[in-house]
Protein backbone atom coordinates (compact mmCIF):
# COMPACT_ATOMS: atom_id res chain seq x y z
CA UNK A 1 0.00 0.00 0.00
CA UNK A 2 0.94 3.23 -0.52
CA UNK A 3 1.94 6.19 1.46
CA UNK A 4 0.29 9.83 0.11
CA UNK A 5 3.31 12.54 -0.26
CA UNK A 6 3.42 15.43 1.62
CA UNK A 7 3.40 19.04 -0.76
CA UNK A 8 7.56 19.40 0.04
CA UNK A 9 8.20 15.32 -0.22
CA UNK A 10 6.43 15.12 -3.70
CA UNK A 11 8.38 17.89 -4.50
CA UNK A 12 10.93 16.93 -4.06
CA UNK A 13 10.82 13.89 -5.52
CA UNK A 14 9.89 15.77 -8.66
CA UNK A 15 12.82 17.57 -8.76
CA UNK A 16 15.22 14.90 -8.81
CA UNK A 17 14.81 13.96 -12.30
CA UNK A 18 15.15 18.16 -13.39
CA UNK A 19 18.33 18.33 -11.27
CA UNK A 20 19.92 14.72 -12.75
CA UNK A 21 19.03 16.20 -16.08
CA UNK A 22 20.83 19.16 -15.09
CA UNK A 23 23.95 17.67 -14.03
CA UNK A 24 23.93 15.88 -16.80
CA UNK A 25 23.58 18.73 -19.20
CA UNK A 26 26.48 20.69 -17.58
CA UNK A 27 28.66 17.81 -18.11
CA UNK A 28 27.91 15.71 -21.17
CA UNK A 29 30.59 16.89 -24.19
CA UNK A 30 28.95 19.25 -26.63
CA UNK A 31 29.76 19.73 -29.80
CA UNK A 32 31.66 22.89 -29.55
CA UNK A 33 35.40 23.82 -29.95
CA UNK A 34 36.63 26.76 -27.95
CA UNK A 35 39.35 29.50 -29.51
CA UNK A 36 41.58 31.50 -28.00
CA UNK A 37 44.43 34.46 -29.20
CA UNK A 38 47.37 32.17 -30.51
CA UNK A 39 50.91 33.32 -31.28
CA UNK A 40 52.16 34.99 -33.68
CA UNK A 41 55.54 35.28 -36.17
CA UNK A 42 57.41 37.55 -38.25
CA UNK A 43 58.10 35.94 -41.58
CA UNK A 44 60.67 38.44 -41.92
CA UNK A 45 62.54 37.03 -39.55
CA UNK A 46 63.64 33.47 -37.87
CA UNK A 47 61.51 30.83 -36.35
CA UNK A 48 63.12 27.93 -33.83
CA UNK A 49 66.38 29.38 -35.23
CA UNK A 50 65.75 29.26 -39.02
CA UNK A 51 64.93 31.82 -41.60
CA UNK A 52 61.10 31.93 -42.25
CA UNK A 53 61.36 33.03 -45.69
CA UNK A 54 64.73 31.83 -47.91
CA UNK A 55 65.76 32.58 -51.52
CA UNK A 56 67.93 31.76 -53.76
CA UNK A 57 68.35 32.71 -57.43
CA UNK A 58 67.39 36.28 -56.74
CA UNK A 59 69.38 38.98 -54.50
CA UNK A 60 67.45 39.72 -51.14
CA UNK A 61 67.57 42.79 -49.23
CA UNK A 62 68.01 43.46 -45.58
CA UNK A 63 64.81 44.12 -44.34
CA UNK A 64 63.24 46.59 -41.25
CA UNK A 65 60.09 46.49 -39.44
CA UNK A 66 58.09 43.21 -39.11
CA UNK A 67 55.17 40.84 -40.99
CA UNK A 68 53.61 39.25 -37.97
CA UNK A 69 51.15 36.34 -39.35
CA UNK A 70 48.62 35.02 -36.81
CA UNK A 71 46.96 31.96 -35.22
CA UNK A 72 44.51 31.23 -32.76
CA UNK A 73 44.81 28.31 -30.15
CA UNK A 74 41.45 25.70 -30.37
CA UNK A 75 40.86 22.66 -28.07
CA UNK A 76 41.73 19.46 -29.33
CA UNK A 77 39.67 17.19 -32.15
CA UNK A 78 39.20 15.31 -28.85
CA UNK A 79 38.57 17.52 -25.89
CA UNK A 80 35.52 17.54 -24.17
CA UNK A 81 33.38 20.43 -24.16
CA UNK A 82 30.89 21.33 -21.55
CA UNK A 83 27.83 23.28 -20.78
CA UNK A 84 29.95 24.77 -18.18
CA UNK A 85 32.77 25.33 -20.64
CA UNK A 86 30.94 27.21 -23.18
CA UNK A 87 28.85 29.30 -20.58
CA UNK A 88 32.42 30.50 -18.84
CA UNK A 89 33.97 31.44 -22.24
CA UNK A 90 30.93 32.79 -24.49
CA UNK A 91 30.84 36.01 -22.48
CA UNK A 92 34.77 36.24 -22.68
CA UNK A 93 36.34 38.61 -25.53
CA UNK A 94 39.62 37.06 -25.80
CA UNK A 95 37.98 33.76 -26.51
CA UNK A 96 35.01 32.28 -29.06
CA UNK A 97 32.92 29.63 -28.99
CA UNK A 98 32.66 27.47 -32.77
CA UNK A 99 31.13 24.72 -33.71
CA UNK A 100 33.09 21.73 -33.39
CA UNK A 101 32.57 20.43 -36.87
CA UNK A 102 33.45 23.99 -38.26
CA UNK A 103 36.60 23.52 -36.75
CA UNK A 104 37.47 19.74 -37.41
CA UNK A 105 35.84 17.75 -40.54
CA UNK A 106 33.43 15.29 -38.93
CA UNK A 107 34.68 12.13 -38.55
CA UNK A 108 38.73 12.63 -39.34
CA UNK A 109 41.13 11.05 -36.86
CA UNK A 110 43.33 13.79 -34.62
CA UNK A 111 46.28 11.90 -36.62
CA UNK A 112 43.85 12.50 -39.92
CA UNK A 113 43.38 16.40 -39.50
CA UNK A 114 46.82 17.06 -38.09
CA UNK A 115 48.08 15.91 -41.53
CA UNK A 116 45.34 17.79 -43.51
CA UNK A 117 46.25 21.12 -41.91
CA UNK A 118 50.00 20.37 -42.43
CA UNK A 119 49.06 19.77 -46.14
CA UNK A 120 46.99 23.12 -46.43
CA UNK A 121 50.43 25.16 -44.37
CA UNK A 122 52.24 23.36 -47.96
CA UNK A 123 49.62 24.29 -50.61
CA UNK A 124 49.69 27.63 -48.88
CA UNK A 125 53.38 28.10 -49.12
CA UNK A 126 53.42 26.87 -52.66
CA UNK A 127 50.79 29.28 -53.63
CA UNK A 128 52.28 32.17 -52.02
CA UNK A 129 55.17 31.78 -53.42
CA UNK A 130 53.97 31.69 -57.08
CA UNK A 131 51.61 34.74 -56.32
CA UNK A 132 54.36 36.82 -55.22
CA UNK A 133 56.90 35.62 -58.19
CA UNK A 134 53.79 36.78 -60.38
CA UNK A 135 53.38 39.75 -58.96
CA UNK A 136 57.66 40.37 -58.47
CA UNK A 137 57.61 39.96 -62.90
CA UNK A 138 60.07 37.02 -61.52
CA UNK A 139 60.60 33.27 -63.08
CA UNK A 140 59.71 30.20 -60.55
CA UNK A 141 61.75 28.45 -62.45
CA UNK A 142 64.91 30.78 -61.97
CA UNK A 143 63.75 31.90 -57.70
CA UNK A 144 63.94 29.29 -55.42
CA UNK A 145 61.83 30.38 -52.59
CA UNK A 146 61.78 28.03 -48.94
CA UNK A 147 59.50 28.80 -46.32
CA UNK A 148 59.51 27.27 -43.34
CA UNK A 149 57.59 28.07 -40.13
CA UNK A 150 57.33 25.05 -36.94
CA UNK A 151 54.39 24.10 -35.48
CA UNK A 152 51.90 26.01 -37.83
CA UNK A 153 48.82 24.48 -39.88
CA UNK A 154 46.24 25.50 -42.10
CA UNK A 155 46.19 28.10 -45.20
CA UNK A 156 45.52 31.31 -43.36
CA UNK A 157 49.56 32.76 -43.26
CA UNK A 158 49.75 32.80 -47.07
CA UNK A 159 49.01 36.53 -47.37
CA UNK A 160 51.60 37.48 -44.87
CA UNK A 161 53.95 34.95 -46.74
CA UNK A 162 53.98 36.40 -50.09
CA UNK A 163 54.28 40.13 -48.30
CA UNK A 164 57.20 38.63 -46.83
CA UNK A 165 58.88 36.99 -50.18
CA UNK A 166 58.29 40.85 -51.45
CA UNK A 167 59.33 42.76 -49.16
CA UNK A 168 62.69 40.85 -49.15
CA UNK A 169 63.55 40.57 -52.53
CA UNK A 170 61.84 43.77 -53.79
CA UNK A 171 60.88 46.43 -50.73
CA UNK A 172 58.56 48.97 -51.40
CA UNK A 173 59.80 48.66 -55.03
CA UNK A 174 62.00 51.96 -54.31
CA UNK A 175 64.63 51.70 -52.08
CA UNK A 176 62.49 51.71 -48.73
CA UNK A 177 60.97 48.58 -46.65
CA UNK A 178 57.06 47.60 -47.43
CA UNK A 179 56.88 47.79 -43.67
CA UNK A 180 57.94 51.36 -43.36
CA UNK A 181 59.20 50.20 -40.12
CA UNK A 182 56.33 49.28 -38.49
CA UNK A 183 54.97 45.89 -37.55
CA UNK A 184 52.42 44.77 -39.51
CA UNK A 185 50.28 41.87 -38.88
CA UNK A 186 47.47 40.24 -40.66
CA UNK A 187 45.73 37.27 -41.80
CA UNK A 188 43.93 35.76 -44.99
CA UNK A 189 44.72 33.06 -47.84
CA UNK A 190 46.00 33.53 -50.97
CA UNK A 191 45.38 31.83 -54.64
CA UNK A 192 47.63 31.46 -57.51
CA UNK A 193 46.19 34.82 -58.97
CA UNK A 194 46.41 36.87 -55.73
CA UNK A 195 43.33 36.58 -54.72
CA UNK A 196 42.81 36.98 -50.66
CA UNK A 197 40.38 34.75 -49.04
CA UNK A 198 38.62 34.91 -45.51
CA UNK A 199 39.37 33.05 -42.32
CA UNK A 200 38.43 31.90 -39.13
CA UNK A 201 38.94 33.42 -35.90
CA UNK A 202 39.93 37.26 -37.38
CA UNK A 203 38.60 39.02 -33.60
CA UNK A 204 40.77 36.46 -32.04
CA UNK A 205 43.49 37.54 -34.01
CA UNK A 206 43.60 41.24 -33.82
CA UNK A 207 44.06 40.60 -30.03
CA UNK A 208 47.24 38.22 -30.99
CA UNK A 209 48.38 41.31 -33.44
CA UNK A 210 48.22 43.95 -30.49
CA UNK A 211 49.71 41.64 -28.02
CA UNK A 212 52.51 41.53 -30.31
CA UNK A 213 53.17 45.07 -31.08
CA UNK A 214 51.16 45.42 -34.34
CA UNK A 215 50.07 48.60 -35.04
CA UNK A 216 48.17 47.48 -38.37
CA UNK A 217 46.46 44.60 -39.30
CA UNK A 218 45.90 43.58 -42.66
CA UNK A 219 42.47 42.05 -43.12
CA UNK A 220 39.78 39.82 -45.81
CA UNK A 221 37.44 42.57 -46.55
CA UNK A 222 35.01 40.27 -46.23
CA UNK A 223 35.69 39.86 -42.41
CA UNK A 224 36.05 43.61 -41.37
CA UNK A 225 32.71 43.48 -39.34
CA UNK A 226 34.18 40.36 -37.33
CA UNK A 227 37.72 42.23 -36.50
CA UNK A 228 35.84 44.96 -35.86
CA UNK A 229 33.82 43.23 -33.23
CA UNK A 230 36.60 43.36 -30.21
CA UNK A 231 39.28 45.57 -31.90
CA UNK A 232 42.30 46.31 -29.41
CA UNK A 233 42.92 50.06 -29.18
CA UNK A 234 45.76 51.25 -30.64
CA UNK A 235 45.32 48.45 -33.63
CA UNK A 236 44.50 49.88 -37.59
CA UNK A 237 42.40 47.83 -39.83
CA UNK A 238 43.34 47.99 -43.49
CA UNK A 239 41.29 45.50 -45.92
CA UNK A 240 42.27 43.59 -48.61
CA UNK A 241 40.83 41.75 -51.29
CA UNK A 242 43.96 40.94 -53.58
CA UNK A 243 47.88 41.09 -53.23
CA UNK A 244 48.46 44.23 -55.07
CA UNK A 245 45.90 46.22 -53.00
CA UNK A 246 47.64 44.64 -50.16
CA UNK A 247 51.07 45.85 -51.61
CA UNK A 248 49.61 49.47 -52.18
CA UNK A 249 48.30 50.16 -48.56
CA UNK A 250 51.34 49.46 -46.97
CA UNK A 251 53.31 51.69 -49.69
CA UNK A 252 50.65 54.01 -49.02
CA UNK A 253 51.13 53.72 -45.38
CA UNK A 254 54.73 54.01 -45.74
CA UNK A 255 55.04 56.93 -47.68
CA UNK A 256 51.83 58.83 -46.59
CA UNK A 257 50.89 59.60 -49.92
CA UNK A 258 47.63 58.00 -51.22
CA UNK A 259 44.46 56.78 -49.71
CA UNK A 260 44.60 53.81 -46.97
CA UNK A 261 41.35 51.66 -46.94
CA UNK A 262 39.50 51.73 -43.86
CA UNK A 263 36.87 48.66 -42.64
Amino acid sequence: MLSRLTRPQALAVCALPVVALLATAVFAPLPFSLAQPGSTANVLGENQGDPVISVSGAATRKTSGQLRMTTIVVTGPDTRVSLGDVVDNWFRTDRAVMPHDAVYPSGDTVKEIEKHNLAQMRESQDAATRAALKYLGLSAGKVKVTLKLADVGGPSAGLLFSLGIIDKLDGDGSGGDLTGGRTIAGTGTIDDAGKVGAVGGVALKTQAARRDGATVFLVPKAECADAEAELPRGLRLVPVTTLKSAVDSLVALEKGKGSVPSC
